[in-house]
């Protein structure tokens, strides 16, 4: 039975200068997603009222209000999902198991 080493730690320690930027980075995501979600059902309203007007119907606004919420809402999960998935790849896995879930 081969005994359990942990992962030998990196070594590199983070600039201090570079955390700064790193902290206005993380703003500016979380800035996006404040600011997208709204702005994309009003685009949709904008478009659904064009399209309101040009073929006199009253539901394209509507339709274009919940086509724009929940496109900007998809964009926002996916967004997400990916710097998720960007953060886990740099920590690593630490759990003491291999990919398939067998212990090392």
């Amino acid at each position: 039975m081969v005994p359990f080493n942990p992962p030998i730690p990196d070594s590199k320690q983070p600039n201090k200068g570079s955390s700064g930027v790193k902290s206005l980075a993380e703003a500016e995501k979380l800035m996006q997603i404040a600011i997208l979600l709204p702005s994309s059902a009003c685009i949709g309203w904008l478009a659904g009222a064009w399209l309101d007007s040009h073929f006199h119907q009253t539901w394209m606004g509507l339709a274009g209000i919940l086509f724009g919420g929940f496109s900007g809402l998809v964009y926002v999960v996916r967004l997400v999902m990916a710097g998720t998935s960007r953060t886990t790849s740099t920590t690593g896995d630490q759990s003491g198991t291999g990919g398939d879930g067998s212990k090392l």
